[in-house]
Order: structure tokens, then C-alpha cells, then sequence
């Protein structure tokens, strides 16, 4: 999540009519970081190490210690039964209301401004933390209100509410079974470049060939194609199984524009809008 800086402002406190004055970008990252970790078992009720939050915001132990203290003090974050602290209600909203910018900014950056995949998320974190409640219902209303960003995570809707479609790692598949991609579990720019030169995009259909024994890795078509990937990659790729299908295994936005994915830009894609 392209962390700038150690905290910087206030955490933000009730002004008149209790309206929320604006929280630092550092506030901001920190509340966003804590709703996805809370969200990798892809159930929600989870909650954030400071281990997990030093490694995703690139700061150091005791910088997230030192947040977390002024975030408690606020009431945005409590205590998570065993696994580091979670969000309160109100951090909860908050943390919704910031993954929801981050997510349609990544939609507008793609589909609009045709930015590439694997450099969107680092711009839509300089980009969320400027747009207001109006830009975001323009936003949404102009790109068609997307269920996903560009990557296949869901996008929570007004009222916060986000539900993650149930996925299971491509290494998990056996020999023969057929599956669609459904989201990226890794935003790494390297990995998104890397899968996209393959064609391993979201709503591409896949097929495991075969399955080397020891922990080797998969053989997997796309296409016409067949690639070798480490169980590591083909963990990171969710997907939704396809059951009793057998073929070419041709599916995605790149076969439906007919021959081979493309392998050097990534654009958005508007096909899971009216899914």
C-alpha cells in the first residue's frame, strides 16, 4: 500500500455537529491497511498484527505501535481477540469508505486514463485521499459502478457493505480441473507484469494440465498456450472452479478480442458490471 511518511497530523477529533474533520493520509493508510489484513481469510472478522502492518505500510515495529496508540485513543481501532488489534464500528466505516475510494480510483485510472495494472495501485494511493464524497458518486456513477477494482477485489458499496466471492488458490487445483481467474491476491507491480505477460488476468479461464509432485510446480493452459508456474505464483492467482468442463480452456477479455492475451499494457475491464 505505498506508505509516505510516519504520522504527520492529528488523527482527526469530532468538530461542531460532530462532523468528522479530515484524518491525515497517515491515519488514512493505517486504517485502510487494517481492513484488507482483517479481510485475507476473506471473511472480514479477522484482524492486524504489527508485524502484518510493518510489512504492508513499510514502516518500523514501533511507528505502528505508536499509531496504534493514537488510533485506540481515537476509537478506530480496539483489541482483536488474539490476532493484534481490529477496527471499532466506526473504524470499520472509515476503513470501507477508504478501500471504496481506493478501489474506484484504480477503476477511473485504468479505464480512463489508461494507466497500466501494475502501477495503479501506487496512483490510487496518491489519488484516494483527495477525492471527495461527490467526485466518489461521480466516480462510481461514471464507471458504471464496478463490483471490482482492476486486480478482482471487491469494491464495498455506499453503505460500506463488502463481500469477497468465495476463491481458492490456483495451486490447489488438480490435474484437469478447469477454473476462471476471479481476483489477484498479490498487487506487487512485478507479479501483475508478470502474469499479464502470460495473459493470467481476471475472468481469464485456465485449465491445469498437470501437477508436478514434490511441491513443483503446475502446468497450466491459457488458451492455446501452456505455461509452468511455481506454486507460489499459482497461489497468489484465486480463481472459481469450472466443473465437468473439458476443452481449450479459452476465456477472458483477451480471447474475446480473438488470439493471443496482450502481453505489454493491461486495461480495465467493464465485463463484471453487468455480471
Amino acid at each position: 500500500m505505498g506508505f509516505r511518511g510516519a504520522f504527520t497530523g492529528a488523527v482527526g477529533t469530532a468538530g461542531s455537529g460532530g462532523v468528522m474533520r479530515k484524518r491525515s493520509e497517515s491515519v488514512e493508510e493505517y486504517l485502510e491497511a487494517i481492513y484488507k489484513l482483517s479481510r485475507d481469510d476473506g471473511e472480514g472478522d479477522g484482524g492486524a498484527t504489527v508485524s502484518q502492518l510493518a510489512a504492508a505500510l513499510q514502516v518500523s515495529p514501533p511507528s505502528v505501535s505508536e499509531m496504534l496508540g493514537r488510533l485506540r485513543a481515537a476509537g478506530l481501532v480496539e483489541e482483536g481477540g488474539g490476532r493484534g488489534v481490529a477496527l471499532t464500528p466506526q473504524g470499520e466505516r472509515e476503513g470501507a469508505s477508504l478501500v471504496r475510494r481506493h478501489r474506484l480510483s484504480e477503476r477511473f485510472l485504468t479505464e480512463i486514463l489508461d494507466v497500466p495494472w501494475d502501477e495503479v495501485h501506487a496512483e490510487a494511493c496518491r489519488f484516494e485521499h483527495a477525492i471527495s464524497p461527490e467526485v466518489e458518486a461521480r466516480l462510481a456513477a461514471q464507471l458504471g459502478y464496478p463490483r471490482t477494482c482492476p486486480h478482482g477485489h471487491a469494491i464495498p458499496d455506499e453503505d460500506g457493505a463488502c463481500v469477497e466471492e468465495p476463491l481458492r488458490p490456483l495451486a490447489e487445483l488438480e490435474p484437469g480441473e478447469h477454473a476462471t481467474i476471479g481476483r489477484i491476491s498479490d498487487e506487487q507491480p512485478e507479479l501483475l507484469r508478470y502474469l499479464a505477460s502470460l495473459g493470467l488476468l481476471p475472468d481469464t479461464s485456465v485449465i491445469v494440465e498437470s501437477v508436478a509432485p514434490f511441491g513443483g510446480p503446475l502446468l497450466v493452459r491459457v488458451g492455446d498456450a501452456q505455461y509452468a508456474l511455481g506454486r507460489e505464483v499459482a497461489g497468489k492467482l484465486l480463481v472459481r472452479e469450472r466443473p465437468g468442463e473439458r476443452g481449450a480452456g479459452r476465456g477472458g477479455a483477451a480471447h474475446a478480442r480473438g488470439g493471443r492475451p496482450k502481453r505489454a499494457r493491461v486495461r480495465g475491464r467493464r465485463q463484471d458490471r453487468d455480471a
